[in-house]
């Protein structure tokens, strides 16, 4: 990692976004996993959020990319703030250090993404996107193709996408169409057409370098037959430099409700040279590494969103006179539903914040929690952002429905990431489903854990939670593809609480928000089990 100082960058923008460090010291504490090199990388990644990106983020939904015979034209600054990742090494943060990355633990890594994505999503999305494939390429690739791609990957020379979805196959990957055919020299010809792929291109990078999803001759039918391939923009030569443009073609940027800043395309593969990646049939399981990945990833979007709402919420309340308030305060602040929607944001971001951290701790220590955890960071942290961001609006009041509050734009940012890297229901039925193949040993681990803290106000909580799992796994098939979504939130707001309580432990000032958290959202997850109890019943009369 280079130089940290980015005072000469210029001052903040309209959005003066400050990075949640504190709340992160304090979860690393909790999981036992603060290391020295933490202040340090946290309050350098503080500087380049709030002094280099967010000012960038209104200009990037006000000048959204866009495609110009074929190159697409990316937003006003962008390529400067893309530059400063880069070059503080942050895109390599925990990269293997022999391709030049620093090898720092998940949850750092974890956290920077929070702080940049609360500064500027649009333009944060690009360096996840490589972050995730560099990891796929460490897990699955050949030496050679890491000695190529992994170094320029890390250093900003070149930007990377993953490419699974097609017009007739989104959730239902196994219908894809595009083909690979082998030309006998080792590479392959790749065919196709994939839609919604974010930063399909970009004109700050030399290369974009695509993981793609395509089937071989005689691969079987659905995902059993996949295979996963790396088929650069331009072809590079053995020894990095950039050869001849491979037939790779941008043929549209989707206009999108938010995320204006960040291009999602339309890419055509014309027989585009590709080098396997990983074993022949098997790219399902390696392009999960990558999605695995930005699963955590898009579940922290949510928190920096729901972070940055916060913040907006709170200066608003704190400035906007309205009004005689009960409180006797000056401002909106003293009006009593306008601190429970303050309070609530915050107790619900703070929760998500910590499951967040507590999967990427667990993938740093490689347990099986990391597994079990990932898809309800991803799912709660995803729906947190969007309630948060709507409760944001309607802290504003009329003026959050204006523009140029920024309170409008957080929320249709936000919006897509309970749909992209699998959608929450899917997330879902991965947790019922898959992460308890093992008979619910690791949801009863985990629901052990909170019960031996020993807090007397989550006890009962954790009893509902405990049956809610035993009655999950007796439930047959469609009974729990049904319950899976109320189950999850369930989970996620037992398991946000006992983060809320252990803060308040270690902090007393913290006592008023975890007792919010207690007394007024915990119940909820009542309600949900109580939902998830029904199975699919009823669901035969629906649309």
């Amino acid at each position: 990692m280079t130089d940290w100082d980015y005072s000469d960058h210029g001052g903040k923008g309209s959005m003066a976004y400050r990075a949640p460090v504190q709340d992160h010291h304090l979860l690393m504490r909790l999981l036992g996993v603060e290391s020295p090199e933490a202040g340090p990388v946290l309050e350098a990644a503080a500087r380049l959020a709030e002094e280099v990106l967010a000012p960038l983020n209104r200009a990037g939904d006000l000048h959204p990319a866009r495609l110009e015979n074929g190159v697409v034209r990316t937003s006003p600054g962008f390529a400067a703030g893309f530059r400063a990742l880069a070059e503080g090494g942050w895109i390599g943060l925990s990269a293997a250090p022999e391709h030049g990355g620093m090898g720092l633990p998940r949850v750092l890594a974890s956290a920077v993404n929070e702080f940049t994505g609360g500064a500027c999503l649009a333009l944060q999305l690009n360096p996840l996107m490589t972050q995730g494939q560099i990891e796929a390429l460490e897990h699955h690739a050949s030496d050679a193709l890491k000695a190529l791609y992994i170094p320029r990957l890390i250093a900003g020379d070149w930007t990377a996408t993953m490419n699974l979805t097609e017009a007739q196959a989104g959730s239902d990957v196994g219908a894809l169409r595009t083909r690979a055919e082998p030309l006998g020299d080792g590479s392959y010809a790749v065919t196709g057409e994939k839609i919604f792929i974010t930063w399909a291109d970009t004109d700050f990078a030399a290369n974009v370098c695509h993981l793609v999803l395509a089937r071989l001759p005689g691969g079987a039918e659905g995902t059993k037959g996949i295979s996963l391939f790396m088929v650069p923009k331009v072809i590079p030569n053995p020894d990095g430099s950039l050869g001849a443009r491979n037939a790779v073609q941008v043929v549209r940027l989707e206009h999108k409700l938010g995320l204006h800043g960040s291009p999602t395309g339309v890419v055509r593969f014309d027989a585009a040279k590709g080098w396997l990646v990983g074993e022949p049939h098997k790219g399902m399981a390696a392009m999960f590494t990558m999605m695995n990945n930005a699963r955590l990833g898009v579940g922290l979007q949510g928190v920096a969103v729901a972070e940055a709402a916060c913040q907006l919420a709170e200066d608003w309340a704190g400035s906007r006179v309205q009004g005689k308030t009960a409180y006797g305060e000056a401002t909106i602040s003293g009006h009593p539903d306008v601190r429970r929607m303050v309070m609530e944001m915050r107790a619900e971001t703070f929760a998500a914040r910590a499951i967040a951290m507590a999967c990427a701790a667990a993938i740093d220590q490689g347990t099986a929690r990391a597994a079990f955890l990932t898809p309800i960071a991803k799912a709660y942290g995803t729906e947190t952002g969007n309630h948060v961001a709507q409760l944001g609006i309607q802290v504003h009041g009329g003026m959050g429905y204006i523009e140029e509050s920024g309170a409008a734009q957080l929320a249709r940012d936000i919006r897509v990431t309970s749909i992209y890297e699998g959608t929450n229901g899917i997330q879902a039925l991965d947790l019922v489903g898959r992460k308890m193949m093992d008979g619910g040993a690791e949801a009863f681990a985990l629901i052990a854990e909170m019960r031996a803290a020993g807090d007397p106000d989550l006890q009962a909580a954790l009893n509902g939670l405990e049956a809610g799992t035993q009655r999950l796994l007796a439930q047959g098939p469609l009974d729990r593809a049904a319950a899976a979504v109320p189950y999850l939130r369930a989970f996620a707001q037992v398991l946000g609480t006992h983060f809320h309580l252990l803060a308040a432990a270690a902090e007393p000032a913290r006592a008023p928000l975890a007792r919010f958290a207690l007394r007024r959202l915990l119940p909820r997850h009542a309600a949900w089990l109580a939902e998830a109890a029904e199975g699919a019943t009823g669901l035969d009369q629906g649309a």
